[in-house]
């Protein structure tokens, strides 16, 4: 199991000190990390425990999962590795040659 937690439905105010003393609980943490939304720099709701080891982890999801932090109940689970992007954020496979084509789908030679 991985040593890395999902936390989720947290307050948007919740700190990082407070979820350290909250999991500490269950085992010794190697970090918490709250992400920040990109355009507003507020908390998303949710964040990453990391355990020191994979029982202390399940531990904290036997003692945390459903259980009620700062007026709302937390969903706690192993954390799943990130999805992989794409650099250009353009899915050629569905949009492909859309750009060159009036609106009856006809394309055309026309730049505009």
């Amino acid at each position: 199991m991985n040593t890395k937690l999902y936390v989720g439905n947290l307050p948007f105010d919740a700190s990082e000190a407070a979820l350290r003393e909250l999991f500490t609980q269950a085992g010794a943490i190697v970090s918490v990390t709250i992400p920040l939304d990109r355009m507003t720099n507020r908390p998303r709701g949710f964040a990453f425990v990391e355990m020191e080891t994979a029982d202390e982890a399940n531990k904290a999801i036997k003692m945390f999962d459903g259980q009620d932090f700062e007026g709302r109940t937390m969903n706690v689970s192993e954390a799943r590795p990130p999805e992989q992007r794409s650099n250009s954020g353009y899915n050629s496979s569905t949009n492909k040659g859309s750009y060159n084509r009036d609106r009856r789908g006809r394309g055309n030679n026309r730049r505009y």
